[in-house]
């Protein structure tokens, strides 16, 4: 089923991030023997939807001591949008605001299907999780507005201290920072869904921030082959999720009604 689309959607980034085994060295160090190998393959196959490579600053830290960072990008277009990033054990599909899901989707199966045909050795590549991330932001000053109180009547979702805790006027009832995240199990995918709020900053004014996470390790499907049965049970859920929680005055507000 296809996600709604909206007018005024507050996505900031949309993430998938996939990780596999690295071989471990001396100390704590872990490397991947084929990353320059990779980069260049990985390249040649995504060129044509990617020309812009960025090397990103971390780009000089020796390999074995950056596992799991990226460390190169590859736009769309210089200083555009979606685009795909790779360093040692790690590849990652992002997308900011001209996402949707059917772009999305298309983009994170290719990316996946070409990363297993680019790697020297693919009977080595070993995928150790994969994850889809969504991060999402409403505009609130908090300094004026209680989280507590907009979490409850537009997110729904019921938290607080007891009150006697402000009974001494020189403790200020609303939260100066405000983060809390939970975590629950689930089959379909199998793995973990967690939501994540915490107050900051959006474009310079202040926001509330949350990210709705889903991720499997260990217990992954036959990859790449079973990958896109896995993006979408874990966009279904993630996408249930949000709109569940938005609905009423936020979704209106993010249809621009």
């Amino acid at each position: 089923m296809p996600s709604k689309e909206l007018k005024n959607k507050p996505l900031v980034e949309a993430i998938l991030e996939v990780r596999w085994a690295l071989q471990n060295q001396a100390g704590d160090m872990q490397v991947d023997p084929h990353y320059k190998f990779l980069l260049g393959r990985m390249f040649d196959r995504v060129v044509a939807e990617y020309p812009e490579a960025q090397e990103l600053p971390q780009t000089f830290i020796p390999d074995e001591m950056s596992a799991y960072m990226v460390k190169q990008r590859f736009r769309v277009a210089a200083n555009d949008w979606p685009l795909i990033q790779i360093g040692p054990g790690i590849m990652t599909v992002n997308d900011t605001a001209k996402y949707t899901w059917t772009d999305f989707r298309a983009r994170s199966i290719a990316a996946v299907e070409k990363l297993f045909d680019a790697y020297p050795k693919a009977g080595s590549l070993k995928i150790t999780n994969l994850i889809l991330r969504y991060v999402d932001a409403i505009e609130v000053d908090f300094l004026k507005l209680c989280v507590w109180d907009f979490l409850r009547e537009k997110l729904k979702l019921s938290t607080s201290l007891p009150d006697n805790l402000f009974d001494d006027p020189t403790v200020r009832r609303m939260p100066r920072h405000f983060h809390w995240e939970a975590a629950f199990d689930c089959a379909k995918p199998a793995g973990v869904i967690s939501l994540h709020f915490v107050t900051g900053e959006k474009e310079g004014k202040r926001s509330l921030i949350w990210e709705t996470v889903v991720r499997t390790e260990g217990d992954l499907p036959s990859l790449p082959k079973g990958f896109p049965d896995w993006l979408d049970a874990a966009h279904a859920i993630t996408d249930d999720w949000f709109f569940k929680l938005i609905e009423g005055d936020l979704e209106r507000r993010f249809n621009g009604d």
